[in-house]
């Protein structure tokens, strides 16, 4: 059987991470577990997106908007702050105080057995080119993972086209277009991309982008 992968996301910017332009039925497969703790019960929830100043939680939270609680990571770390909004059964949580998103995303990687340590998928915005036979075409990264990344352009290739990438200070490998919807495009990468390529040109990205 197929080691379930998360679709968490962890997104670099500094931004909080809604509105959101994907439904929560979009983040199809597991998501990394999460403990929140409202008026002092502690529940078993799930994270879908986390930035430096908030997160988006899926499960049964009862805390109206504006409530104080607090979430825990699979890290340790316990960032507090307020429920945003709540729908759909998701909340939005604004933190007190922004994390650290580097420091973070080593730490989870960290705390996964060496052997089969995986980047997380990371939202971040950069320039792609995308190549498929004669053509070229111009994109923008919206997120990458270990297996793959979503891109969005006009003009791109269709489902089941093998293609090439190219990403300043990134080698990617080729990849297949497995999903289309509107100017997105879903790729999955032939070979897995390690952690340690990926993660120091993501902490270089994120240098860049807070100028």
């Amino acid at each position: 059987m197929a080691e379930a992968f998360s679709v968490t996301t962890f997104v670099m910017a500094a931004q909080l991470p809604w509105p959101d332009d994907a439904s929560p039925a979009d983040a199809l497969g597991e998501l990394d577990p999460v403990a929140l703790y409202e008026v002092g019960l502690r529940r078993l929830c799930a994270i879908r997106k986390i930035s430096a100043l908030g997160a988006t939680i899926r499960g049964a939270v009862t805390t109206a908007p504006g409530e104080e609680v607090a979430i825990e990571l699979e890290t340790g770390q316990r960032p507090a702050g307020t429920i945003d909004w709540v729908a759909h059964g998701e909340a939005g949580i604004r933190f007190k105080q922004p994390i650290d998103m580097v420091a973070l995303l080593n730490r989870k990687l960290v705390s996964q057995p060496g052997e089969r340590r995986t980047m997380p998928r990371v939202e971040l915005r950069c320039s792609v080119g995308v190549k498929w036979g004669a053509n070229l075409a111009a994109a923008t990264l919206r997120n990458i993972s270990a297996r793959g990344l979503q891109v969005e352009g006009d003009g791109l290739p269709p489902r089941d086209t093998i293609l090439s990438l190219f990403i300043d200070g990134l080698i990617v490998p080729t990849g297949e277009v497995v999903w289309r919807k509107g100017n997105l495009a879903g790729i999955e990468l032939m070979n897995e991309l390690s952690w340690s390529s990926i993660m120091p040109w993501v902490r270089e990205a994120s240098r860049k982008a807070a100028g």
